[in-house]
């Protein structure tokens, strides 16, 4: 049985999962991630969610939500199909990989790995500003490139429960030369199977809300349209700006809770 919270049904949290919804939809759209790291945080601090129910309510929400991302990003002719898939079959094996080698790491540890590397994202986008007219090559190097980076990103996924967004999009950007329109589309199109793969295994542990994630996920459809609208007409470099502020409110989330972690287990 889940643990999901006595109020869930309630009007009150109807509005909530609709606001949810809504604010995770518009991010998704304008900055090619999932959702998750708006979902889950608000899910918990605002309907009492656990960290677990939350993250599979997240991860079943963005699914409708990155399919009309998708749909969104191409129509401009920003998804990079194949890398994409490439990405996500990466992806789904490195987040097996990530689940298992959970009990053996330190999520401390981890987290403060993971708000390093998004340091250094940060000042990246402050330095490269990635070209709309840039176009993604794919090679047997580059194929091989992006393989490592999908395994990378399940294994985080897995271990400390970030969206493939929030990697692949700078990932594609800084180190692939794609703009970052193409990177936004690509990241949204890469999201589909893992979380439906996620959702899957989600489900037959408990851990979602189904009336929840749906709720979330129809809200997060109607705003996501606007958000991929908005990144085609937002400048390169204010793109690069509000994108890092955005990972700079997920790098201080994730360092709280290593924090946390740490006095927990002093």
């Amino acid at each position: 049985m889940t643990d999901a919270p006595t109020l869930n049904r309630g009007p009150r949290a109807v509005v909530s999962f609709i606001g949810i919804g809504l604010t995770a939809g518009l991010l998704s759209g304008l900055f090619g991630v999932g959702g998750g790291t708006v979902i889950v945080p608000l899910l918990v601090l605002l309907l009492h969610f656990n960290q677990r129910l939350g993250a599979g309510t997240s991860l079943a929400a963005i699914v409708p939500t990155a399919t009309v991302g998708v749909i969104s990003y191409a129509v401009h002719g920003s998804v990079a199909w194949i890398p994409a898939l490439i990405l996500a079959a990466g992806s789904v094996v490195g987040a097996q990989i990530g689940t298992r080698l959970l009990p053996r790491i330190s999520q401390t540890t981890l987290r403060w790995f993971f708000v390093g590397f998004l340091v250094v994202v940060i000042v990246s986008l402050f330095l490269v500003i990635p070209s709309r007219d840039a176009v993604f090559e794919l090679s047997v190097l580059s194929g091989m490139a992006l393989v490592v980076v999908g395994v990378a990103t399940g294994i985080l996924s897995g271990l400390i429960g970030v969206g493939g967004g929030i990697v692949v999009v700078p990932v594609l950007m800084l180190a692939f030369g794609t703009s970052d329109l193409v990177a936004k589309g690509t990241s949204m199109l890469m999201m589909i199977p893992t979380a439906i793969s996620g959702t899957i295994g989600n489900l037959r542990n408990h851990n979602v809300d189904i009336v929840a994630a749906a709720v979330v996920g129809v809200s997060a459809c109607a705003t996501t349209a606007l958000g991929a609208w908005l990144a085609t007409i937002i400048d390169p470099g204010v793109a690069n700006m509000l994108f890092a502020a955005y990972l700079v409110v997920i790098a201080v989330q994730m360092a709280m809770k290593a924090i946390k972690g740490r006095r927990k287990k002093d």
